[in-house]
């Protein structure tokens, strides 16, 4: 595995609007590929921003973030999106699966609006293919399930149809926003157990951003954003 950074930040400030609070003062972050990094924060630490910062939903008004070598902010905003699209997977807090889509179309979407990924699931058998794969590693197997509304599924198993959706097409980095929130005691254990372990089949770069610190000692680094951001205001 290279431990050449994948995410650089360097002397990275930002706020949400010109004359708003400053959320972030980061000096330095450096995540190289393939790192499983946790890190966690209470709320108004500036989790979110940072997240938006990564995934080039948001640029710094100063310094510099830089992702797979690329300046996000040289890039203009549907060019910072097709970057996304193509190299991030991301685990929402709440999903978002779509309602109408069945959990197999859930898990596909993804290809469909990378073309990038969509190659890459083409060369593990297609789109199809490697979402039924991910789904079985991630213990949803029965094809019946693949055929039914996201909605219609337990809280678990939309965790883990949420999971696959990141992981198709091998994006190089996984974001996963306080995705155990909504799950008891075991199933989030088992739900990280089973993130790790696709993470490192992919050689993909994880982020698992909680407040849950109980998770923290399955991940070999882990951050507190207070101790990277020298914004101590609750502004986030």
């Amino acid at each position: 595995m290279s431990d050449a950074p994948v995410i650089e930040l360097a002397g990275v400030r930002f706020r949400w609007t010109p004359d708003g609070p400053w959320v972030l003062d980061v000096p330095e972050l450096v995540v190289p590929r393939g790192e499983h990094l946790f890190l966690a924060g209470p709320s108004g630490s500036g989790k979110s921003s940072l997240l938006a910062l990564i995934a080039g939903v948001a640029v710094p008004e100063a310094g510099a973030v830089r992702v797979l070598g690329r300046a996000l902010a040289e890039l203009g905003g549907a060019q910072r999106d097709r970057f996304r699209a193509d190299h991030f997977g991301v685990i929402f807090q709440l999903f978002n699966l779509l309602p109408y889509l069945s959990v197999l179309e859930n898990v596909t979407l993804a290809c469909r609006f990378s073309p990038r990924r969509r190659e890459r699931a083409a060369r593990a058998g297609g789109a199809a293919a490697e979402a039924q794969r991910l789904l079985r590693e991630l213990e949803l197997g029965d094809e019946a399930l693949h055929a039914r509304r996201a909605t219609a599924l337990s809280v678990g198993q939309q965790q883990r149809v949420a999971a696959a959706r990141a992981l198709i097409g091998a994006p190089e980095i996984v974001i996963a926003d306080e995705p155990t929130s909504a799950l008891d005691t075991g199933l989030r254990e088992t739900f990280v157990e089973l993130l790790m372990r696709e993470c490192s089949a992919a050689g993909a770069t994880l982020i698992f951003v909680s407040h849950d610190r109980s998770l923290a000692a399955r991940f070999p680094r882990r951050a507190e954003l207070p101790e990277l951001n020298r914004v101590r205001s609750p502004a986030c």
